[in-house]
């Protein structure tokens, strides 16, 4: 099977390997195109951490990663090769900014794309996901991440934007998924155990 991922942003390379891994038929290697070398990095970690082995070759273009297992014999269906990851069900995470880490703001704002498009794609997603401050962005109209919050909410996981932030920053009728909470039940959330900030 050959996957096209070039063009594709981080992580999308890697879930949509191992997506196409499951549909494999036994036996079959699956070659995923990209362009770019972190991507090439990032399917050769999946899939040493699946117990698979990757080899890579150079293209006009790109690069072609074709990944098998180490015996060449059947690759495993979905539920036996989860997207690699500490286990985060239960897990609270906390979303502050519509930005992710400091430094360039463009940068950040990929990053955070990233890592919902990643935490909706999560064998186990987390219990909740909170937004607040600048956070409250992402989860209103004309946030590129709706589709992968709705994602999310469709697997179980609760939702929850600020409402004072909402307020804050005019937001209360642009809310487009999940419910509106307040600052008393984001720190019952915040001090329940696994929070992921």
């Amino acid at each position: 099977m050959v996957l096209d991922a070039k063009g594709k942003p981080c992580p999308q390379p890697v879930v949509l390997s191992l997506k196409a891994l499951a549909d494999c038929a036994p036996g079959e290697a699956l070659e995923v195109l990209v362009d770019n070398e972190a991507a090439v990095e990032n399917l050769r970690r999946m899939a040493s951490s699946k117990g698979r082995t990757a080899q890579v070759r150079e293209e006009q273009g790109g690069w072609r990663v074709t990944i098998a297992a180490p015996d060449g014999s059947a690759v495993q269906p979905a539920a036996e090769t989860p997207i690699a990851c500490v286990p985060c069900g239960g897990a609270v995470v906390a979303v502050s900014g519509a930005t992710m880490g400091r430094g360039d703001e463009k940068l950040g704002a990929i990053l955070m794309k990233g890592f919902l498009y990643a935490l909706a794609r999560l064998e186990t997603p987390p219990r909740t996901v909170v937004f607040f401050n600048g956070g409250a962005h992402l989860t209103c109209e004309g946030s590129e991440s709706l589709e992968d919050l709705r994602l999310l909410a469709e697997s179980g996981t609760e939702i929850l934007t600020c409402g004072t932030c909402l307020d804050f920053y005019g937001l209360k009728d642009k809310l487009a998924v999940g419910g509106v909470t307040n600052m008393y039940r984001i720190t019952e959330l915040l001090t329940s155990g696994a929070v992921v900030l």
